[in-house]
């Protein structure tokens, strides 16, 4: 079976007759009778009830019909893809929680009405996630936690973060990690690179934490934070936004925690870079 014979098939069921299909795909009556009789062959079953001069579409040939003008349709389309001047396609990226929120949407609206043919997807996970996805190929790219130091991921910086410590309203001030040494802290999974920045802090200054309780988003980690239970690690940007309430009354207590190699970037297979990027 072939492109070709697809086309062939195609005419036939839509004008019912050998001479007038031959004429629409260019090719003599004789070849197009020995394509089709090959492709039926090659099925197994006969696509067409043969009427004196007339072809009408058996109920195999209406059932064969429909996926044969989806292939025809998705060639048509891959070519379209890879041949046009314009970028488009499908684009998956994957982010942080927290970058996908904050950082990026705007640049991802400029990004769609830049290049309006592309159909665009967004990721979000723990930066583990992300660069398991953009290996295996799941994800054209990821903004994660960096560097970036998988050989078979190339990387770019994007923007430089600052991390910060958000204790509950009341608590003593807190410049290294010793003075809270023993305090349970909320964070994301295992996998999660700025867990792992926090864990690293306690650990450089030979303190531990308690309880490490895992929690899903940054709205859960300060609701247990302004109740008293821990401390956590959160970008400024949610810190500033959950940490007070409307009314502008403080819950919880904001600072700056300096963090070695805090860089976010964009990272992507070595042999599959974004076409277009998000700069």
């Amino acid at each position: 079976m072939d492109l070709t014979q697809l086309k062939m098939f195609n005419a036939v069921a839509e004008t019912g007759s050998i001479t007038q299909a031959a004429a629409k795909v260019h090719r003599v009556p004789s070849n197009l009778t020995t394509r089709i009789r090959q492709l039926e062959a090659d099925l197994g079953v006969d696509l067409f009830i043969r009427e004196n001069q007339r072809l009408r579409l058996s109920p195999a040939g209406h059932n064969f019909l429909r996926y044969s003008q989806q292939i025809l349709a998705l060639v048509d389309e891959a070519r379209m893809v890879v041949a046009g001047d314009e970028p488009q396609g499908l684009f998956s990226l994957g982010a942080l929680e927290s970058t996908a929120a904050v950082r990026i949407p705007a640049t991802l609206a400029r990004y769609n009405q830049r290049y309006p043919r592309i159909q665009f997807s967004l990721a979000t996970g723990p930066s583990g996630n992300m660069l398991d996805g953009v290996l295996q190929g799941h994800l054209n790219a990821a903004f994660v936690d960096g560097p970036i130091t998988h050989p078979g991921l190339e990387g770019m910086p994007v923007y430089q973060e600052e991390m910060m410590v958000v204790t509950p309203h009341g608590h003593a001030p807190v410049t290294r990690a010793s003075e809270v040494n023993g305090s349970h802290i909320y964070a994301f999974r295992a996998n999660c690179s700025y867990r792992r920045h926090f864990e690293s802090w306690f650990h450089a200054d030979r303190a531990m934490p308690g309880t490490i309780h895992e929690m899903e988003s940054y709205h859960g980690m300060l609701a247990c934070v302004i109740a008293g239970a821990g401390i956590a690690l959160i970008p400024p940007l949610h810190a500033g936004k959950y940490a007070r309430t409307s009314t502008g009354r403080v819950l919880a207590v904001v600072r700056k925690l300096a963090l070695a190699d805090d860089m976010a970037g964009l990272a992507a297979r070595c042999d599959d870079a974004p076409a277009g990027g998000v700069y």
